[in-house]
């Protein structure tokens, strides 16, 4: 399984779809993890 993180949108959204807490538990559960370039900036992560 294939997952990806995309970039939020700070003007409409300032949360980020994982932390890399949950990057890691889904990377050991077995998938794959494409992170966006910025994404979780607006959030603070």
């Amino acid at each position: 399984m294939r997952l990806a993180i995309v970039k939020e949108d700070p003007s409409v959204e300032p949360r980020v779809g994982g932390t890399p807490d949950t990057v890691r538990r889904y990377i050991g559960l077995g998938a794959e993890v494409v992170v966006a370039s910025g994404a979780g900036l607006a959030s603070g992560i």
